[in-house]
This record gives C-alpha cells, sequence and structure tokens, in this order.
C-alpha cells in the first residue's frame, strides 16, 4: 500500500514515498483496521522524523528486546487519522465496518500517512458528523494531548470548572487553542498568552484576557492580574521559573506542563538512567512547590476513544 516513511532518523530528505509498504494486519482481537480519508502533521512528527524518544518509544515496541536495532524501520509518521473501519477484530463490538470513525495512533504505532492504518479499539472514536474527514484529522492528537493535562492530570471538568480562573502559556498553538475552547465551554475565565498577531483568533475562540507576550515584560504583565486556580504551559522553558507564583496558593491550584525532559532524558542518559533522572526531577519540582502551597504535574498525550467521544460532543454542540 502507499505510504510515506522513513529508512533512518535526519532531516526531511529521509522522508520516502512508496507503493510497497506491508499491509497492516490485527495481531490482538481488540484492534480495527481503518482506512485513511485523511491525516495530519504535528509538532512530534517532525521530531520523531528526527530521532526524538526513540529509545522509549523502541522500549515500547519492543520491551523484552527481541529485535535488532533498527527494527522500528521502516517507520510511518503521522499520529491523526479520520477514515473508515475496514476490518474489526473478534472482540470488536462497538465498531463495524464502514463506520467513520478518528483517533490519534500512540507514537510507538506505525502511523496514518499511509493508505491503512491499525488501532486499539479503545482509541477510536466515532467521527463528529459536522466535520468532514480532513477538518476531523485535524483535532484527535491535539485535543487528547489538552484534554490530558487539562482533565486526567489537572483534574478540571465540567462540573468543577465554573468560575475558575485559568491562565494559558502558548495559547495560539495546536494544543492551546483546543483548551482555550474546551475550558470556555465548561465555564472558565481563560487568560491566553500569545503573540498579538494571534490575539483575533483568541478572542473569537472565547478567551477573557488576551496578554501579548511581546508588548513587554510577561511575567510583570500577568503579575498585574488576579492569581490563577490552574496554569496550562506549552510553552517551558524559563516560564517555569516564575508561573508557579502567579496561582493562588494553599487552594488546590495547579500548574501542568507539556514541556518535559521525560524523552529527552531517556534519548541521551539511556533507559535506566534516564528514568532515574526523570523520576528525580519531577519528584524534587513536586515536592519543592508542595511545600509552597501549589501543585506542579507533569502531562502526555494519552490516546483515548472515550475521551475523544467526549470531544466529538462538544464539536458537535459547537462548542470546539
Amino acid at each position: 500500500m502507499p505510504s510515506w516513511v522513513i529508512d533512518r532518523y535526519g532531516r526531511n530528505d529521509v522522508l520516502r514515498f512508496t507503493r510497497d509498504m506491508v499491509f497492516p494486519v490485527i495481531d490482538f482481537p481488540n484492534e480495527v483496521i481503518i482506512q485513511v480519508h485523511a491525516a495530519s502533521l504535528n509538532p512530534i512528527d517532525l521530531s520523531m522524523r528526527s530521532g526524538y524518544g526513540a529509545t522509549a518509544l523502541n522500549m515500547k515496541r519492543d520491551p523484552l528486546k527481541l529485535k535488532g536495532t533498527g527494527s522500528e524501520f521502516p517507520l510511518t509518521l503521522g499520529r491523526d487519522v479520520s477514515g473508515v473501519v475496514m476490518e474489526c477484530g473478534l472482540n470488536v463490538s462497538y465498531f463495524k465496518p464502514g463506520d467513520e470513525v478518528w483517533a490519534a495512533i500512540p507514537p510507538w504505532k506505525q502511523g496514518t500517512l499511509s493508505e491503512f492504518v491499525v488501532a486499539s479499539g479503545n482509541e477510536v472514536s466515532f467521527k463528529p458528523k459536522c466535520l468532514s474527514h480532513t477538518e476531523a484529522a485535524s483535532l484527535p492528537y491535539v485535543g487528547l494531548t489538552a484534554w490530558s493535562a487539562v482533565n486526567q492530570v489537572g483534574g478540571l471538568n465540567q462540573s468543577n470548572c465554573r468560575g475558575k480562573r485559568v491562565l494559558i502559556l502558548g495559547a495560539s498553538g495546536g494544543v492551546g487553542t483546543f483548551a482555550v475552547q474546551l475550558l470556555k465551554a465548561w465555564g472558565a475565565h481563560v487568560t491566553a498568552v500569545c503573540s498579538h498577531d494571534a490575539s483575533t483568533l483568541m478572542k473569537k475562540l472565547g478567551a477573557d484576557d488576551v496578554i501579548d507576550y511581546k508588548s513587554g515584560n510577561l511575567e510583570e504583565q500577568l503579575k498585574t492580574l488576579p492569581l490563577f486556580d490552574f496554569i496550562l504551559d506549552n510553552v517551558g522553558g524559563s516560564t517555569e521559573k516564575w508561573a508557579l507564583d502567579l496561582l493562588k496558593k494553599w487552594s488546590g491550584a495547579t500548574y501542568v506542563t507539556l514541556v518535559t525532559p521525560f524523552l529527552i532524558n531517556m534519548d541521551k542518559l539511556g533507559v535506566a538512567d534516564g528514568m532515574l533522572q526523570t523520576g528525580v526531577t519531577v519528584g524534587s519540582k513536586t515536592v519543592k512547590h508542595l511545600f509552597k502551597g501549589v501543585h506542579y504535574r507533569w502531562a502526555f498525550f494519552t490516546p483515548s476513544g472515550p475521551s475523544l467521544d467526549e470531544i466529538a460532543e462538544l464539536v458537535d454542540s459547537g462548542k470546539v
């Protein structure tokens, strides 16, 4: 079948189009094969093309190290898919061939820049009825990343979010734009930090306050505002040094960052040392900030069909 693959890590010249990629097969009874009608690209694809996260992802692909080095190649990139179910495993009862679905395929699996892709049934959801396949393919990965950070890690939901003050750093990216809409749908007061050219978009998406990080000292601008209940950080770097001071102390306020050294540590130090270093880092930061009265958390993309079901409802209702 036709696919875009890489045979080694590197820059764009490692991308190769082939019509001879092996057709995916169902290995487990809970899997489905999806005919890809649309796929999209995310920053993770650019990073994976260059080898980012290869150590951890290869451990997930082959935990017993039964295969040789480079066994992940040819590797198909692409996480988002919108398409039609072609075949179902024996234990799949929720879907049937012909169903229009969408999904975000985890990065340790073969990706969606292909004619067909295999996914676990619990990673798949019915596509929103109001979206075309092309439109639908733009949402799953960023939507689930934001959902993981806000709901699964941050603990916010429709019933407890109303009136909470939320700050989103890096609000104009894919994850940020989804998070703004999600939190507004749940009734939060959202402050979005972005560049000036994205301010109109942020206001259209419902942000209550829009701060241009290029218009002056961002930290000082944010200090003039009331304290926040929740911060979602899509930027990382120096923001972590001062952003937690903007949270309400001793009130359950939480800072969640999507910029973590987890995969980088494993790439640099190996699996064992990388996991140890990561554990020490997150543990020490969590305890340090807990003593200051705020919660510090890391969040990651998490594939989830049930979460996509809830996202699809928000899309079909016009809230996202």
